[in-house]
């Protein structure tokens, strides 16, 4: 199971954080440049993380159906269980894989901060010597 901190939610907040925008404003950005940036690949990741636990909630919510004590269980509704209780599993490993490789990544960048407003004036540069204009060549006659 994922550290309590690699959730959707926190993952989306540190990425919110990491480009000091909002999520939304982040999505149109990547969406421009889809795939050429790191920003795209974290939206990405991120969207397949956040699928995966509605994924989660949704097969559970399902699996709580199928197993209600007021039913009756059947070889019909046993496989139903345990093909939910297979995507279960495969939401779960999807999700922790989605989560360990965002936060690992999210971990790796950091925020550069902003240059001074007022840069250092750059060193003045050698004044060169004024070019004397060129001659007037003279007219000739016949």
């Amino acid at each position: 199971m994922p550290a309590p901190d690699a959730t959707a939610q926190t993952i989306a907040e540190r990425i919110e954080d990491l480009y000091a925008q909002p999520l939304a404003d982040l999505g149109t950005l990547a969406g421009l440049n889809p795939d050429g940036s790191m920003l795209a690949a974290l939206i990405a990741g991120l969207t397949d993380l956040q699928f995966a636990e509605r994924n989660i909630d949704f097969q559970r919510q399902r699996l709580l159906q199928l197993a209600d004590p007021e039913r009756e269980i059947g070889t019909f509704e046993a496989g139903h269980i345990l093909d939910c209780a297979r995507r279960i599993s495969d939401a779960v490993a999807t999700r922790d894989a989605h989560a360990k490789t965002l936060s690992g990544v999210l971990a790796s960048l950091h925020r550069v901060p902003a240059p001074d407003a007022k840069p250092e004036p750059a060193p003045a540069a050698p004044t060169a010597a004024p070019v004397p204009a060129p001659a007037r060549a003279v007219a000739r006659t016949r």
